[in-house]
């Protein structure tokens, strides 16, 4: 059947492909004007309930699939050949509702960096106005946040003493103290503010779509997943969507609104026959437009984790001792929306420079308060406790690419990691500068053992440790990269090059990585994404 003559589910002024971070704030943002119909079709479930809104559920969500694409990458040379895990979000609220939700913006100089290539609107003071629209911040009110936005940022209420513990020890350790990373310096170690409200968790889909449900004008299509954007002479008019076995369409009389992330909206334009030709030609698929950047450039933030056993009751564990604990907390967190089942576990962290000739911090700690291992995907019944380092602006790249011509096909994802020596080098000495911080006094007393990096001294020991055990720590961007050069796809408009009436809308767009968490960085995007589809009205 021609993809013209399959069922529709509707005609809508606005298409919205992925209702995660960016999706959900275009949904509720362009539906509060009545005089527009929006669709927002999501891959996976509603999900808004208690595994997704209990913040300590990310443990059973990340390493298992549960409302989680679970996908896995290519082989990596520089991990040692081993194949990557990368959890995104399949859920109403994407990845914000199965992430850590850490609250970062990144470096001021990040967005600058970004105007200085070319995308006009988009330097530090272009942007700070659209994380302040965004936030409703529960505990800091200053010129650098937002208390009239959607989205609840708070700070944890896991009453964690192992909080001041870490601070103690970065005081020992020489670093400094700062209370707010996301105001006038990000240098420092702290803790987290994070996306909560009342110690549950505030995803994109809570702060923005569950609200306005009852909004005639705003269509939700969830469990359905699109194979393709629908063109007709380089325009765009509406997607191809499978939803309960049935192949069907969504017309779009303004826009097709791709968010589906840094994996799969790549992935959905090479199916619609947009990107590199002899790409397109080699899996059988119609060359509609030769966009040779789709799906390259692809950056993630490289992360290593220091793991190790301690003596305290103030952690994760699954020994008789700690289950006994679990339970005693559920009960306390049913009551009281407080304690250890409120946590996100990467309890504390910061920015810091791998090297005092580097201008800005080049390092992003999480300290967690469990026992990490392979993504929680290795178990360890004893108490423990870990600190991550990742490297915020690798020069390693990836791709992302077609596997076969088949939309129910995962994508070939390939982030490239620690393939360029500077890499290695910088991720080396992050590790020292994080073994010198749990090493201080402050923590002697709970570390028992060290799980995974015992014996490792010598740099060319170091190197065969990272090479070993790295991987990501959640932050893909940049296959749809916007920009004014011949490898970008979308323009600073955030429109498909030589395609009408297509936009996309993620942390895709990115021109190089940021120095921090993306998850709020790609609702400024979709903020900023909504005033530039109005003024195109």
């Amino acid at each position: 059947m021609n993809d013209k003559e399959l069922p529709s589910l509707g005609e809508f002024d606005y298409v919205i492909v992925g209702g995660g971070s960016a999706g959900c704030v275009l949904a509720g943002r362009l539906s509060a004007d009545p005089q527009v119909q929006v669709a927002l079709v999501e891959a996976g479930g509603a999900g808004d309930d208690w595994m997704v809104n209990t913040p300590a559920a990310v443990v059973l969500m990340v390493p298992r699939g549960i409302n989680n694409w679970a996908f896995t990458t290519v082989p990596q040379p520089g991990l040692n050949g081993r194949c990557g895990y990368q959890p995104r979000g399949k859920v109403l609220g994407g990845s914000s509702s199965i992430n850590a939700m850490v609250y970062i913006r990144g470096h001021r100089e990040d967005y600058d960096r970004w105007a200085r290539l070319g995308n006009t609107g988009w330097s530090y003071a272009d942007v700070l106005p659209y994380f302040i629209r965004s936030e409703h911040n529960q505990n800091i009110n200053d010129a650098w946040h937002g208390q009239q936005g959607p989205l609840q940022v708070g700070a944890l209420r896991s009453d964690n003493p192992l909080q001041e513990v870490f601070l103690q020890a970065a005081r020992e350790a020489g670093h400094r103290i700062n209370p707010d990373f996301n105001g006038a310096e990000q240098e420092g170690l702290g803790v987290y503010q994070v996306t909560q409200q009342e110690g549950e968790r505030f995803s994109a889909f809570r702060a923005y779509v569950k609200p306005h449900l009852s909004r005639p004008n705003l269509s939700i299509f969830t469990s359905t997943q699109v194979d393709k954007v629908l063109l007709e002479q380089r325009r765009a008019t509406g997607v191809v969507v499978r939803r309960g076995g049935q192949r069907c369409i969504l017309q779009a009389r303004r826009e097709v609104l791709l968010s589906a992330g840094a994996f799969l909206s790549p992935q959905i334009l090479l199916l619609s026959g947009i990107g590199e030709a002899a790409h397109l030609q080699a899996h059988g698929i119609e060359v509609k437009h030769d966009l040779p950047g789709v799906g390259q450039h692809l950056q993630d933030h490289p992360d290593f984790i220091l793991g190790y056993q301690v003596a305290t009751p103030d952690v994760l564990s699954l020994n008789p001792a700690g289950m006994w604990r679990i339970l005693r907390q559920i009960a306390q967190y049913r009551r009281e929306r407080r304690g250890m089942i409120s946590s996100n576990f990467a309890e504390c962290g910061g920015f810091l420079k791998s090297a005092p000739e580097e201008k800005i911090p080049d390092l992003q700690l999480h300290f967690v308060v469990a026992l990490v291992d392979d993504h929680a995907r290795k178990l360890h019944f004893e108490p423990g406790m870990s600190c991550h380092v990742c490297l915020l602006r690798p020069k390693s790249q990836g791709s992302v690419r077609l596997e076969n011509a088949h939309p129910w096909s995962v994508p070939r994802i390939d982030p490239g990691f620690l393939q360029a020596d500077e890499d290695v080098q910088a991720l080396v000495r992050g590790f020292k500068i994080t073994r010198h911080l749990m090493q201080q006094p402050a923590l002697a007393p709970y570390r028992l053992r060290d799980k995974f990096t015992a014996g490792v001294e010598s740099d060319a020991e170091i190197v065969a440790c990272l090479r070993e055990r790295a991987d990501t720590v959640y932050h893909p961007v940049g296959t749809c990269r916007m920009g004014t050069g011949p490898e970008a796809v979308v323009d600073p408009a955030l429109r498909v090059y030589g395609i009408e009436r297509l936009r996309v809308v993620d942390a895709s767009i990115m021109p190089d990585l940021i120095g921090g968490n993306t998850n709020a960085p790609t609702m400024m995007i979709a903020e900023k994404a909504v005033d530039l589809i109005r003024q195109a009205q």
